[in-house]
This record gives structure tokens, sequence and C-alpha cells, in this order.
């Protein structure tokens, strides 16, 4: 069965190519992608190498979880699945309505001393 690894701290500069020759080393790897932002295109710094077998990934985890590549300290670990999105942004979920107060009329303006 297929297991996929996160693989964080990558270098801005990395590859997918460079990330699956560094990752074939502990089995055969089965696809090998960098996260990127959607807008620039420029690499996040993340990604995710698949094994064909646990017993491969398994190997990778121990091979480079907290190895140097290229200059910086990499993690490695299995993926967990994406967690659902809850509504409502950085707000936590809270309902905020224009001209800075919430729901329940409370001001935005926290810091400055007014409440």
């Amino acid at each position: 069965m297929a297991k996929k690894l996160y693989v964080g701290g990558l270098p801005y500069s990395v590859s997918e190519s460079q990330l699956n020759s560094l990752f074939s080393q502990a089995g055969t790897v089965s696809s090998a992608i960098i996260i990127s932002d959607k807008y620039s295109g420029q690499s996040k710094g993340f990604g995710f190498v698949e094994f064909q077998n646990d017993a491969e990934a398994d190997k990778a985890i121990e091979m480079f979880n907290g190895k140097d590549f290229e200059g910086r300290k990499i993690v490695v670990n299995e993926a967990r699945p994406m967690e659902e999105r809850r509504p409502g942004g950085f707000s936590g979920g809270r309902d905020r309505r224009p001209g800075g107060f919430d729901n329940r009329g409370r001001s935005d303006f926290r810091r400055g001393g007014r409440r």
C-alpha cells in the first residue's frame, strides 16, 4: 500500500526532481511534489513524497527527518489528511460585520484601551 510523507523546511530553490532524487535513496518514489503559492508560483517550502510501500516510507522518515538538505534542516513525517476549513477565515468563525463590531456589538478596537 502507498504511503505519503510530508516534507517540511525545504529550501525554496529545490525542484521536484531534486526531491524525488533525494528520497529515491530510501526506495521507489511514486510521486514527489512541492507546494507553491497559487499566485506567485514561489515554493512554500514544503512538499509531499509518496512511496509504493510502507517499509520504504518508514525508512525515508528514519533516513531524512532532522537531516540537513542544502543548508536547511528538513522535517519528514507521515502526511495527515487535510483538515476541513471552517468558514470565516481568520476570525475563528465569528461573524464580523463592517465597522469593526462583531455580532454582539462589541468593538474590534481592544488594543487601545477602548472597550
